[in-house]
């Protein structure tokens, strides 16, 4: 009981700590192509503290669900964040939950946002609820299906497990989820060419329109919680597409130091893809997502029956 209350605390302060990380590198990076001097790498860390240090303010229609909303999605991406695995091969949370768990408290998270955007009574937040709930509707299969395709190879949804399997040698499905996966994470994470994190353009807003009535603690609840989500994806295509050089336990530091490089190189390495594609590509107009979203699918789909095929 110890080791599992320590498990979690590490962990839990790890993401928690390393998220807002990963999308300043992603920032600066993306500055940096673009020839501009853009934000330094620790400004998501300011911006926490300073959203952090301030009270709420609501809406004079806005009710509990304005209120409880934050802390309800933060909970839930936090969770999630203890259910996969990122150091270690073993995750905190691991015999609570599994992938199909994950997807889940995803959904509760944008839910009950989406639900608070309602509730303010804006018109702005009516509409990106709308949006993030129907492109939610085109992701969630093609992230289920993307997962199912190690889930066979292993024969199992534990995410541990998963990534102490290699790799099967039926490649080409792996390869095919991966593309999907990764498409899965551009749609999920707001980013272009689904959504634009950096702008507040009225007219093309899907996760910040959710969230513009939120101030002070809960805007930063949102943003933190949104930077955790963006780690829990990408550790979750490190860990199960690439699973090499993960430590078994925290005995030895230096397995653990290394595991911890390996794992820092391949978030960053994640994190560059999304900055060149962000960099590279033109933001899609709202009736063009559920086109990508059906790649996507098709994606998952062959490397699903590719897989099934292999073990039949």
């Amino acid at each position: 009981m110890i080791s599992l209350v320590l498990g979690c605390v590490l962990q839990g302060a790890f993401v928690l700590a390393l998220a807002p990380g990963v999308n300043g590198f992603i920032k600066w990076l993306k500055a940096r192509m673009q020839t501009r001097q853009g934000p330094p790498l620790h400004q998501p860390y300011l911006d926490l503290l300073k959203w952090l240090g301030k009270s709420s303010v609501y809406s004079e229609h806005a009710s509990w669900v304005s209120r409880t909303a934050p802390s309800i999605s933060f909970s839930a991406i936090i969770v999630t964040g203890l259910l996969v695995t990122t150091v270690l091969a073993q995750a905190p949370l691991s015999l609570s939950g599994d992938l199909i768990a994950v997807v889940y408290l995803f959904t509760l998270a944008r839910c009950i946002t989406a639900l608070a955007g309602l509730d303010a009574a804006g018109a702005f937040g009516g509409m990106g609820s709308s949006r993030e709930l129907a492109i939610s509707a085109l992701a969630e299969p093609v992230l289920l299906l993307a997962l199912f395709v190690p889930a066979i190879n292993t024969g199992t949804t534990s995410l541990p497990h998963i990534v102490a399997a290699a790799p099967g040698s039926n490649s080409a499905s792996y390869l095919l989820a991966f593309a999907a996966l990764y498409i899965v994470l551009l749609a999920e994470t707001g980013r272009v060419p689904v959504d634009n994190p950096d702008t507040h353009l009225e007219l093309t807003m899907v996760h910040e329109a959710m969230i513009l009535e939120a101030t002070g603690r809960g805007l930063a609840l949102y943003h933190w919680g949104a930077m955790v989500k963006q780690l829990v994806l990408l550790s979750i295509l490190a860990d199960v597409f690439v699973p090499w050089g993960l430590a078994l336990s925290i005995d030895s530091v230096g397995k653990m130091a290394v595991s911890a490089l390996l794992y820092l190189g391949k978030i960053s390495v994640l994190a560059a893809a999304l900055a060149v594609t962000e960099t590279g590509m033109a933001k899609l107009r709202i009736f063009r997502v559920p086109d990508l979203m059906g790649t996507a699918f098709a994606l998952a789909l062959l490397g699903l029956a590719a897989e099934a095929a292999f073990h039949a």
